[in-house]
């Protein structure tokens, strides 16, 4: 790779990923004293549904909840040596994150900074009402409308940090932006300079989830063996203006970077290895290489670029209802009798109100279908440890609160033995999806201010 190299690190896959896991990036940052960037990958569907749904209950709250854990042990050197932070950790509530963040630079004593705020994602239904099919737009009217979000691309991230900010905080991005976003900032190419682009989007994308590149979700002990998992180092991506990407990770962490690991996470989530849709760009790995560049370095090259798609898509939240669960444990002789027994009572208590969903876990449950029934696996001897989880979904609170009810019924009602019973309820959202003419989409940045 040439010596014109930008850096970035990784420090969060997911929402609730390991706090601390920034500090050995950065401090590897420092020590070079070479243009960098950390980014923090925080924002998954399924989190900014809950942030949406937190919103609705507190104004001031929907953005990341470990949002001062992740930030405050870096942020002073990450200021102090022009290493700009870049992250969707605002998820539905960017402002409150840059408020948080701007707090948390007064506190330790450091001199305003640059906040950037990505502008855009968020749409009205009269922007995608049209784009819904006939099934969702039926489903929209029977609910109501909580939130739509539209997956924007790197430009403003870009934009933004060329105008001198800091932190630059997002929402709803596609995950690879966070990372094409400083790439193109620092290499100052064009935005139809789709190979680039292409490169940049899968350097993204190699980070995006977090340690899942350096080993984590690759470990299978005898099988796929990876050292000190517990103190599993976060990625980093060397990139070049040529578009050459290595990954590695901070020194004296554990975990892995092998050709297996990046080709594993190179193909997560990947539908068409020749056409990756993104908002910036259509990536083509199809005749991507991959190439030992040294202990825990991998070297990505040959990733092509084709036109950016015309639509950005769009993620619809409406109100789902209520969704139950509770749980209940049955040990020892019969175990698993017993909870198929307590499976029974309640599908014959409730199956006329409500769907029903019961696993049993220790015996049947990931493989398993709604009804609980599927392959079992049953160890030498028998079972001797079932976990039965009850869970529906429904409109009514009150219907919904039944499935709690019951299962914690069964304490003394039977089968014997039942023990160990949780309970939860909470509001859900379920999700439409439109694909809306990026013409339609305004998107933008603005400097926080806390006037």
């Amino acid at each position: 790779m040439t010596s014109n190299l930008y850096r970035v690190g990784c420090a969060a896959g997911f929402s609730g990923d390991r706090l601390g896991v920034a500090r050995p990036i950065v401090d590897e940052f420092i020590r070079l004293g070479q243009p960098a960037c950390l980014i923090f990958e925080s924002l998954a569907e399924r989190t900014l549904a809950l942030a949406q749904l937190d919103r609705r209950q507190n104004a001031a709250a929907g953005f990341e909840p470990l949002l001062a854990e992740m930030l405050e042990p870096i942020l002073s050197d990450c200021v102090l040596n022009r290493i700009p932070i870049v992250g969707n950790f605002g998820a539905a509530n960017p402002e409150g994150a840059a408020r948080l963040i701007a707090d948390m630079v007064k506190a330790q004593g450091l001199p305003p900074i640059k906040i950037a705020i990505v502008t855009g994602d968020e749409i009205s239904a009269s922007v995608f009402m049209s784009y819904l099919s006939a099934q969702d737009k039926a489903a929209l009217a029977q609910s109501s409308l909580v939130s739509a979000n539209v997956y924007l691309g790197a430009h403003e991230i870009a934009e933004a940090l060329n105008a001198g900010a800091q932190v630059v905080v997002t929402g709803r991005v596609a995950d690879p932006a966070l990372t094409v976003g400083p790439l193109m900032a620092h290499f100052k190419k064009n935005w139809d300079d789709w190979n680039f682009l292409g490169q940049a989007t899968m350097a993204g994308h190699l980070l995006e989830c977090g340690a899942q590149v350096t080993g984590g979700y690759f470990a299978d002990p005898g099988m796929k063996n990876v050292p000190n998992l517990s103190n599993i180092g976060f990625p980093i991506i060397e990139f070049d203006d040529s578009g050459n990407c290595c990954v590695s990770k901070a020194p004296n962490t554990g975990g892995l970077v092998s050709r297996m690991t990046v080709t594993e996470q190179l193909l997560y989530e990947v539908h068409d290895p020749a056409r990756y849709l993104t908002p910036d760009v259509v990536a083509d790995i199809s005749q991507a290489q991959l190439e030992i560049s040294g202990e825990n370095r991998i070297t990505l090259k040959g990733v092509l670029g084709h036109q950016k798609p015309d639509t950005l898509k769009a993620n619809i939240g409406i109100d789902g209802g209520w969704l139950a669960e509770a749980e209940i444990s049955y040990a020892g002789h019969h175990a698993d009798e017993r909870a198929q027994l307590a499976g029974q009572i309640i599908r014959e208590r409730l199956s006329a109100k409500l769907d029903l969903r019961i696993d049993y876990i220790g015996s049947a449950s990931i493989f398993s279908g709604a009804d609980g029934s599927g392959p079992s696996f049953r160890a030498q001897g028998g079972f001797e440890d079932i976990r039965m989880r009850v869970a529906a979904a429904h409109q009514d609170k009150a219907l919904a609160i039944q499935v709690c009810r019951e299962v914690t019924a069964l304490y003394t009602c039977g089968p014997a033995g039942g023990g160990g019973v949780r309970t939860s309820l909470r509001p859900r959202l379920n999700t439409l999806v439109a694909y809306i003419p990026r013409d339609l989409i305004k998107s933008s940045y603005e400097f926080f201010s806390a006037d």
